[in-house]
């Protein structure tokens, strides 16, 4: 149980912040502007590299590329469902305007845009996570080379 606590809670405090910009870009009327969504990987891979440094920090002895490459990928996972659950209750629910506003802005050929719009938020998440916590496992793997002998 000690193994998920770690990944859940980055995870929650990930998908807060990305909820949390979200409703900022609302407030001033540039979340249908798709290109603001650059700084999401920001905030997602700030999440997941401090999940695998704290993980790496709380059992240096037991930390493996496996453990650091498990708390990587179940804190960004956690964090897309979190963020893609909320992202589709605000344009089912608390904003139905956004759907038309994003699809007359990015999208005029689509007749079932929802699926399709909420499809594409989750893959982004999941697709982020996977290469943030590959790129960042390279930093903190043990190295395998052999030590140079001094003379």
């Amino acid at each position: 149980m000690k193994q998920i606590t770690l990944p859940v809670r980055f995870g929650i405090a990930i998908s807060g912040s990305l909820i949390a910009y979200f409703l900022i870009l609302s407030l001033l009327g540039q979340h249908t502007n798709i290109f603001f969504s650059l700084f999401n990987g920001v905030i997602t891979g700030f999440g997941i590299y401090e999940a695998i440094r704290y993980r790496r920090i709380e059992a240096p002895e037991t930390f493996t590329y496996g453990s650091g490459f498990t708390t990587g990928i179940v804190t960004g996972f956690i964090a897309t469902l979190i963020f893609t659950l909320f992202f589709t209750l605000y344009c089912t629910e608390i904003n139905r305007a956004f759907m038309v506003q994003i699809s007359e802005a990015w999208f005029t050929s689509f007749r079932s845009f929802e699926g399709i719009l909420f499809f594409t938020v989750a893959i982004m998440g999941f697709a982020t996570t996977l290469v943030f916590t590959l790129s960042f496992m390279q930093l903190f793997k043990a190295s395998n080379n052999l030590k140079k002998k001094t003379a």
